[in-house]
């Protein structure tokens, strides 16, 4: 048995399904993001998880006891979970301590928090109100908040969302540090992919309150379990052809398959696997020039492509160009219509 785990967990809200049988495990010291769209049930997982939530059906373990069952529920304050809420929910009248402390119940041991705020680099803030901190700072107040207690697993719901996108890359990239280097369970919501890779040693993808493929990062970027999370786990270039030997015939060409699909399918093209050179095959449409990398829309008789190369633009709108693939197998998928 995982060290946390979620069995067949149901929840409806209004008539209207959250969760539909979600299975989910979880080992002593990983860290999983949780990823999916705005509304597909991630954050009702994790409040399930953490006790705020009662599910219709299903139930939590931990360690191998039972959290939420048929016949039992523990309090959320006695699970040992801590979680981090999207607005960080700091108290404006207490002092960064305090705030640590309030975890800790009134019995607030100085010595743990000076030790959590250690971890997180904020002993010297520990005098301060919210409203004197930026918002990478209060962020840390949080997580040294939820880890206080010393949980034993640590849930974060969105936690990065309201920090602007310089200083979200940057603790994004601390936390996620901090969390292996304590080999803290964690799970962190993200509807942001490029947040979840960064993040989660395994990523586990959502949608329509199912949990649609688990894996890490990479294997799920590179073999996704349909189109569906191909397109969402990152971009993507999905064309119709049809599949003979190992191949499957494009617009781009001949693109070798890493599956044994046969006959019409849809096969997903990375915009890194694609080379862009002078010729007469299509045009550039648009050019997006980003310093670390160019990515060209392109247009080939109908058929609309994303390219990226690492390189400043060797091509503007309107030139024409040919393109081919030049990448591993790809995924692909039967055509529904088969």
């Amino acid at each position: 048995m995982s060290y946390l785990q979620a069995n067949d967990v149901a929840k409806r809200f209004n008539g209207t399904s959250a969760l539909a049988g979600v299975d989910l495990a979880v080992e002593q010291g990983e860290s999983l993001a949780l990823l999916g769209p705005s509304g597909c049930g991630k954050t009702t997982l994790l409040r399930i998880l953490a006790g705020l939530e009662v599910p219709d059906r299903g139930d939590v373990t931990l360690e191998g006891r039972t959290l939420t069952g048929p016949a039992r529920f523990v309090a959320p304050e006695q699970r040992r979970i801590g979680m981090v809420f999207q607005d960080w929910a700091l108290f404006p009248h207490m002092t960064v301590a305090r705030n640590v402390a309030f975890g800790l119940g009134k019995a607030g041991d100085s010595g743990r928090v000076s030790e959590t705020l250690d971890l997180v680099g904020l002993s010297h803030l520990a005098d301060r109100y919210p409203d004197e901190l930026s918002g990478g700072e209060a962020q840390r107040v949080a997580v040294a908040r939820a880890l206080a207690p010393r949980p034993r697993v640590l849930l974060f719901d969105e936690p990065f969302s309201n920090l602007d996108a310089g200083l979200r890359t940057r603790i994004r990239a601390d936390v996620a540090a901090l969390m292996r280097e304590m080999r803290m369970t964690s799970i962190f919501v993200t509807h942001d992919q490029e947040e979840s890779f960064v993040v989660g040693g395994r990523v586990a993808v959502m949608s329509e309150g199912r949990i649609m493929q688990v894996g890490r990062p990479a294997d799920v970027y590179q073999n996704p379990a349909s189109a569906w999370v191909a397109t969402f786990v990152g971009e993507a270039n999905v064309l119709s052809g049809v599949a003979t030997n190992g191949h499957v015939s494009t617009a781009v060409g001949e693109v070798p398959l890493a599956g044994t699909v046969r006959g019409p399918c849809e096969v997903v093209i990375r915009p890194e696997y694609l080379v862009v050179d002078p010729g007469d095959q299509g045009v550039v449409s648009a050019v997006e020039f980003y310093g670390h990398d160019t990515t060209y829309q392109l247009a080939l008789n109908g058929t609309k492509l994303v390219a990226r190369v690492i390189a400043a633009p060797d091509f503007a709108p309107g030139d024409r160009v040919s393109v081919s693939y030049a990448g591993p197998g790809a995924a692909a998928f039967a055509s529904a219509s088969r």
